[in-house]
């Protein structure tokens, strides 16, 4: 038979040329024609493990005219195609009836084939990657439809990188609502337990540590590069789905922007790269050329349009996180402005506006109430500066040489508590001040930050607040389109009006005798309690419990109205509790 999978007595192809008789070994050419390159990577795919064995070692010397059992496996090539012999009968001659060579001449040198320079990038990029860690996560999760149990729980493994300090960075999400956290280091079969520092939702990051001295021995922590520029390459390095062992996968920066961050419903710095971004690859480090980190896998583009669009948070991103740590001793997150605004790129708008020609800036529409900026900004100033950088009429500010980025990446560089001096023009006069920057405060927050949720019940009536999770449980991945118009409204574009403020609805029904007639009131808001406005869940759970009116009217939204006998709703509460085996009418954080 020859390669092909032909008889031996089938012709050879016309324009098949004859192997050099030099070049070929007999009955080993198969083993002995590798390109080099081949033979480099075999050979730096072989130093990933602790003993690799030599790579197309020398066969041992053979007596002469005896086939290797080795190649009785493998087809022969076409110069020795030749018909198995008899038992007793002659034996068939390779090479045309040729002597063969001599075994010595049979041996091929392995450093010869190799790359000087595929081992040189080897050897240099092995610390960082080393230093790259397999994250083993079991979380918890609450569940946000029944807020009085918890889920099931499930294991996840992700990626992560040792630091300065004797700490781990990996992604928030990927040790959210832990109950457990393992970390294993390359070559190694050792788990080590982990302790959570810091768990940042804004920029989708987490900080963690290990007690055991042992972890630590022979890594060297990952050193961070600068931001890197347009069509630069990096390295992503991680654990993804698809093996056990650690994968490597490279591309280039192909866009640095202000990006949507998934998890934390967020606006900050992230660079776009090219590199394939899997699951199991958030938290990992991307390198640069020069084997620095310069950023942290954590999200990509799936999209039917879209291919090899991955995520990564940048060095500017990372840096802030650790050093809000390190001031805090906690994560107290990105600052905000506390305002929305509208550009001024209409010349009939600036006009109106009271705008000279060379005037630039964005209007500011509204000011959050609870943002100090509330006590100085007003509707309708224009913003023309934060801190002395001068703001265009899309909002964008001078970044790098020839780029531009939202003015909101200069708001991200601050840390919370501290002053910013905002420029802004409000009646065609030029007005300065000195801005304390806050967190957010959203009415409906994107995170609980690991609490068990709030509820009360009471008569079979299930009271809760509204969260992202909240919304995520009842209604799914797409809740932006199949939650209830006036919830998503509020979640949009609502702002709370205090800082303890929530949105609390009737969640559920639990059917019984004294609530015939409103099992079908499922997620309504509730507005107010025998004629006073709710502020949150803790208030309107303290006026249900100091009731001594005879009735318990709740004015719900869409001017609906749920009336209940006071003395018969409490008395009744017991039963249901017993009967959906409900430990308690109130979460723990309601009884302080």
């Amino acid at each position: 038979m020859d390669n092909n999978g032909n008889a031996s007595g089938v012709k050879r192809k016309r324009d098949r040329k004859a192997k050099q008789p030099a070049a070929a070994a007999p009955e080993n050419n198969k083993h002995h024609h590798a390109p080099s390159s081949s033979l480099a990577n075999n050979a730096a795919a072989a130093s990933d493990s602790p003993d690799p064995e030599p790579a197309n070692s020398s066969p041992a010397p053979r007596r002469r005219g005896r086939k290797s059992r080795r190649v009785r496996n493998e087809p022969p090539s076409d110069v020795d195609a030749v018909s198995p012999p008899r038992r007793g009968g002659p034996k068939g001659v390779p090479n045309g009836g040729a002597e063969p060579h001599a075994p010595a001449e049979l041996s091929v040198e392995v450093p010869a084939a190799v790359d000087p320079l595929r081992w040189e990038q080897v050897v240099k990029v092995m610390p960082s990657m080393d230093a790259v860690v397999k994250v083993f996560c079991v979380h918890t999760e609450p569940n946000f439809s029944l807020p009085w149990q918890r889920k099931r729980q499930y294991s996840s493994s992700s990626s992560g990188f040792i630091i300065g300090g004797r700490r781990v960075l990996t992604n928030a999400h990927s040790v959210e609502h832990h109950t457990q956290v393992k970390l294993k280091k390359r070559g190694s079969d050792t788990k080590y337990l982990a302790t959570v520092l810091a768990i940042g939702n804004e920029c989708d990051m987490a900080m963690l540590t290990v007690e055991d001295d042992e972890f630590w021995e022979g890594v060297s922590p990952v050193e961070f590069g600068p931001l890197p520029a347009l069509q630069d390459a990096v390295t992503v390095v991680g654990y993804p789905i698809g093996g056990d062992t650690i994968s490597v996968t490279s591309g280039v920066v192909s866009r640095i922007e202000i990006l949507s961050y998934v998890h934390g419903s967020t606006e900050l710095l992230g660079l776009q790269i090219d590199a394939a971004i899997n699951s199991g690859n958030s938290g990992g480090p991307a390198f640069n050329d020069k084997g620095k980190c310069v950023g942290i896998a954590f999200q990509s583009l799936k999209h039917e349009d879209a291919e090899n669009i991955g995520y990564v948070i940048p060095t500017p991103v990372i840096k802030h996180f650790i050093e809000d740590y390190e001031k805090n001793g906690e994560y107290t997150g990105f600052p905000i402005l506390g305002v929305e605004w509208q550009k001024m790129e209409n010349p009939d708008l600036r006009k109106a506006m009271g705008m000279k020609a060379d005037q630039k800036g964005v209007r500011i529409r509204r000011v959050e109430p609870t943002a100090p900026e509330s006590g100085c900004l007003q509707p309708s100033d224009i913003i023309v500066s934060f801190d002395g950088i001068n703001i265009a009429n899309d909002g964008t500010v001078p970044f790098r040489h020839g780029e531009r980025i939202g003015f909101s990446y200069l708001v991200s560089q601050k840390y919370t508590g501290e002053k910013a001096r905002v420029k802004v023009l409000r009646n065609s006069k030029i007005h300065e001040f000195n801005i304390k920057l806050a967190t957010h405060k959203r009415l409906i927050p994107a995170h609980i930050k690991g609490r068990p949720p709030s509820y009360y019940i009471v008569a079979g009536f299930v009271f809760t607040a509204v969260s992202v999770p909240y919304l995520r449980s009842e209604y799914g991945k797409d809740y932006e389109y199949d939650a209830p118009v006036k919830l998503l409204d509020k979640h949009l574009h609502a702002m709370a009006q205090s800082t303890d403020e929530q949105l609390v609805v009737l969640s559920q029904v639990l059917v019984a005798d004294i609530n015939i007639g409103y099992e079908e009131i499922v997620n309504i808001q509730v507005l107010t309690f025998n004629g006073t406005p709710i502020k949150n869940l803790k208030h309107l759970a303290a006026m249900v419990e100091q009731c001594n009116e005879e009735f318990m009217k709740f004015d719900l939204e869409y001017d609906q109205v749920v009336v209940l006998e006071t003395k018969t709703a409490k008395d009744a509460t017991l039963d249901i509790l017993t009967t959906h085996c409900i430990p308690s009418a109130m979460s723990d954080d309601l009884k302080a």
